[in-house]
């Protein structure tokens, strides 16, 4: 079990950088431990690069444009691209240069080996979506194939009878079970004979409860063109196995001997899926009895339901394993490449399913909940998988193109606060050369591609994520807390109808007091569940129990041994009292209970609630990181010499703390993931983060040598008039009379694009004596919260730059500006005498989507269906753009 050092210190953190480290990556390559690891960080290696997640529209891609975006997603700073064919987003236009190119059909098939080729010509990593739209299915799954459910449909059996027709069966349907009673409680099992009913006559009036299977009829979602149809029976390994064949080998082809990296699966969502053909002799197989006669207690509560659910929620979550996650996984590496899937959702599968895939994916910014995220990074952790990804910005600050730097950064750092470290940005939308700017998008996404208008800034904002990517694949994480999933509880609480997903469930019923308990007191955790604990043990310092009933006794018996072995296990509310499942329930049960007396009569166990979680957990470790201010978050990870924190401040106010870390030495660095700088700080004082400003601090043998740290404090250089404006390439040049948003000036309103800012300053050689000399644009501040509700990150704050900026100095890029503290150390581009400012200033494309009608799809509508909806694309307005303050050279820090 990992164990947290006793000292707890505070240490001093400008804003931001405290001194300029002078050419990290010049030193004597051969050094070991922490001085490596920071040559590293500040030229991190390509693997670490984000991915983007790349939509082909319709299919409608030509090969020169998708070289051209290759590249340009290289200099951007992508390492790699997921190809996901989607619905199409025009009728075949040759004005437009549109054509779109059935799924699967030749000419699409050609587009993904150039693609393929171009991928690996530039260094980049290609993979690929095993369908188009999602969950995968398609024309090639009939109705036999595709994912079932069952249902149950009351009808009358009038006094007298003893014989009913049954409904006609459609395609795809089958007659399960029927009974025969006054209410479910007292029916009994009739006879099906063909398409009747037998059951004993009786004078009074009865219901035939008959349980139907059908398919759930859903189709794929979000289809490309040639791609609609069914979604498969996920619990059908026939099914599956077709997919592959029909999808998964044409791919394969394609690609040749480029084989793609990984093949993806995205999210479960196969709505209303919990049956398939063989379901009843499979479940005879694993429980140990028939589920027949028991069928009815899935639909209505009775004194065996809770037993019944949790077996066929077992059975399912078993099935989804073998015959689809385990077939696929076994088919990607037999074609030389990998299975990343997000393994969450609908059927199904639970916490510890993760391990069947080569790389396991999460999704979801609610970093205080228990997310999909840190499901899928819990998994990786237990499971020894270095690489948690995630489907990253999924509903940033949606619509499309609203989003901005600076939302990327605060939804990037909740990720890596819940374990991320591999961004698949969310994403990239191929787009026709002749379509107008800024080009297509998909309906509910951020842009990161090279049309939007601050792309110029796109390889610094990655530069940032793939630091910290690096950083955070270092050594083993570091988690006090092993939250127990309960999984036996939500599978126990299945129905018919109301949806089979654990993680789902898990997200309404784990009690929010206590994650956000957990994060505020200052201690990590990860998920875990009985699997886990049955197949890798119990490595983490304290085991949470959170109000669970229900407990298999052998997963019991492994936490008794984890606690006389010295480990902390801690109810929140009542300890567990019953076995899960039907068989044998009542001396499992028994055991269960004896167990919770061995368990919490120990030293180091407690029953608590979610008020006093917090004080018992001080009472047995202290927190990782102490005395941090409330969205304030962290990432520990133990290295062979040393110790690493990713800490983040999540809101938008700044933040002053003598943060106290749990593997702090007398010796420690911050470094800045965003400059790439590194700081010695002083044992005892306190920490100042900026809005969304985040840090790494090293604590260890073998730092690498830092410069001087420079003291706070700093004298002003206002720069006021002179200045001048250029707002598009071909408008006039104007004085500045004041800042504030371009879009003050009618004529610019509807403006998207770059403003450039200029101006001259005289400096004496005296001036360079400075340690730093920060350009200041201003602090900004807190954002009023008028954004529409529903998913979607975004960092409510009213930055002093709208929204990013790049920097020249006497015609040499500097750097740019697009997040918080908002400043930039100039100096080392600076001379005695007359100097050049040039700030760059990029806003969104909302101003000129605003200033046109939005996109009328009826014509397309017509052909292909209402395939997608455009979010939060109406009624937009201008939003402010360029310097909103004026700014200021600082010689020193502020």
């Amino acid at each position: 079990m990992p164990a947290n050092g006793a000292s707890r210190r505070g240490f001093l953190l400008g804003a931001s950088a405290l001194g300029l480290v002078a050419a990290v990556s010049a030193r004597a390559a051969d050094r070991a431990g922490l001085s490596r690891l920071a040559d590293s960080f500040v030229r991190p290696p390509p693997e670490s690069r984000p991915m983007a997640r790349w939509w082909w529209f319709g299919g409608a891609v030509e090969a020169e444009e998708i070289v051209r975006e290759i590249k340009a997603m290289k200099a951007g700073g992508f390492g790699g691209f997921e190809i996901q064919p989607v619905y199409p987003l025009s009728l075949d236009d040759p004005k437009l240069g549109v054509r779109n190119k059935p799924y699967l059909s030749k000419d699409f098939l050609d587009m993904v080996t150039v693609a393929a080729r171009t991928g690996r010509a530039e260094g980049l990593r290609a993979d690929i979506t095993l369908g188009s739209g999602w969950p995968f299915g398609g024309p090639h799954i009939d109705a036999e194939l595709a994912a079932a459910r069952i249902v149950k449909l009351d009808l009358p059996a009038p006094g007298g009878v003893e014989a009913l027709d049954l409904p006609a069966l459609e395609t795809g349907q089958r007659y399960v079970a029927a009974f025969v009673g006054t209410s479910p409680d007292d029916a009994r099992a009739a006879t099906i004979d063909g398409s009747r009913a037998l059951f004993v006559k009786a004078e009074t009036a009865r219901t035939l409860y008959l349980v139907l299977q059908t398919r759930t009829r859903q189709q794929v979602k979000r289809a490309s063109v040639g791609a609609e149809g069914f979604v498969l029976d996920h619990l059908n390994a026939r099914a599956v196995r077709k997919h592959l064949e029909a999808v998964g080998e044409p791919l394969m082809a394609a690609f040749g001997d480029d084989r793609p990296y990984a093949v993806f699966s995205d999210s479960l969502e196969v709505y209303g899926a919990n049956w398939t053909d063989d379901l009843l002799p499979e479940f005879e197989a694993r429980r140990g009895y028939d589920l027949t006669p028991y069928l009815l207690d899935l639909f209505h509560d009775t004194g065996r339901s809770a037993g019944v659910r949790h077996d066929w929620g077992l059975t399912l979550s078993e099935l989804i394993s073998e015959r689809y996650l385990t077939q696929v996984s076994a088919w990607a590496k037999s074609r030389q490449t990998l299975f990343r899937s997000q393994t969450y959702g609908t059927p199904a599968v639970t916490l510890s399913a993760n391990r069947l895939v080569d790389l396991a994916e999460g999704e979801g910014a609610e970093w205080r909940k228990a997310s999909s995220t840190r499901w899928a990074s819990s998994a990786n952790h237990l499971y020894g998988q270095p690489v948690t990804s995630a489907e990253s910005f999924t509903w940033l600050h949606k619509g499309a193109f609203r989003a901005t730097p600076l939302d990327i950064k605060a939804e990037a750092d909740v990720l890596m606060l819940q374990g991320v470290n591999q961004f698949v940005v969310h994403g990239w939308p191929y787009s026709p050369p002749k379509v107008a700017e800024p080009g297509w998008a998909l309906y509910a996404a951020a842009v990161f591609n090279d049309h939007n208008p601050w792309w110029p800034v796109m390889a610094d904002v990655n530069l940032y994520l793939q630091r910290l990517s690096h950083l955070l694949r270092q050594g083993e994480n570091v988690a006090d807390v092993a939250i127990y999933a309960p999984t036996e509880d939500i599978m126990s609480g299945f129905k018919p109808g109301k949806g089979v997903s654990i993680n789902d469930a898990l997200r309404e019923t784990l009690p929010v007091g206590i994650v956000e308990g957990l994060i505020d007191g200052g201690y990590n955790f990860d998920l875990i569940d009985g699997d886990a604990v049955l197949r890798r043990g119990i490595r983490h310092n304290v085991l949470l129990l959170p109000r669970i009933q229900r407990i298999a006794p052998e997963v019991y018996e492994r936490i008794r041994a984890f606690a006389e072995a010295g480990g902390v296990v801690i109810a929140v509310g009542a300890p567990p009292s019953t076995a899960p499942g039907l068989k044998d329930a009542e001396a499992r049960s028994r055991r269960v209970n004896a167990l919770s007396k061995a368990v919490f009569g120990a030293k180091r166990a407690a029953i608590t609630d979610e008020a006093g979680l917090i004080g018992v957990l001080n009472r047995f470790l202290p927190p990782d990181l102490g005395q941090a201010p409330k969205g304030v978050g962290y990432v520990h990870r133990r290295l062979a010499d040393g110790d690493l924190y990713f800490v983040a401040n999540t809101t938008n106010a700044s933040i002053a703390a003598p943060l106290a870390f749990g593997a702090a030495s007398k010796l420690g660095q911050a470094w800045s993931p965003v400059t790439g700088t590194i700081d010695d700080f002083r044992p005892g004082d306190e920490i100042r983060l900026a809005p969304f400003e985040s840090r790494v601090f090293v604590f260890g043998r073998d730092l690498p040598a830092s410069s001087e740290s420079f003291p706070a404090g700093a004298r002003g250089f206002p720069l006021s008039g002179g200045w001048r404006l250029r707002v598009g390439a071909n408008a006039r040049e104007l004085p500045v009379r004041a800042f504030g948003s371009w879009t003050d000036a009618p004529s610019l309103q509807h403006f998207s694009g770059r403003g450039t800012y200029t101006r001259e300053v005289e400096l004496m050689a005296t001036d360079l004596t400075a340690p730093v000399i920060m350009l200041d644009l201003g602090q900004g501040g807190p954002g009023a919260a008028t954004e529409r509700e529903g998913p979607g990150y975004y960092a409510q704050y009213d930055a002093p730059v709208r929204d990013a900026a790049e920097v020249f100095v006497n015609g040499q890029r500097a750097g740019a500006i697009w997040c918080a503290p908002f400043w930039l150390d100039v100096k080392p581009w600076l001379r005695a005498g007359r100097n050049r400012l040039e700030i760059r200033v990029y806003n969104t494309a909302i101003n000129s989507l605003a200033g046109r009608p939005p996109t009328d799809y009826t014509a397309l509508r017509r052909v292909y269906g209402d395939r997608f909806q455009p979010q939060n694309m109406s009624a937009l307005k201008p939003l402010p753009s360029g310097l909103i303050s004026e700014p200021a050279l600082r010689f020193g820090l502020p």
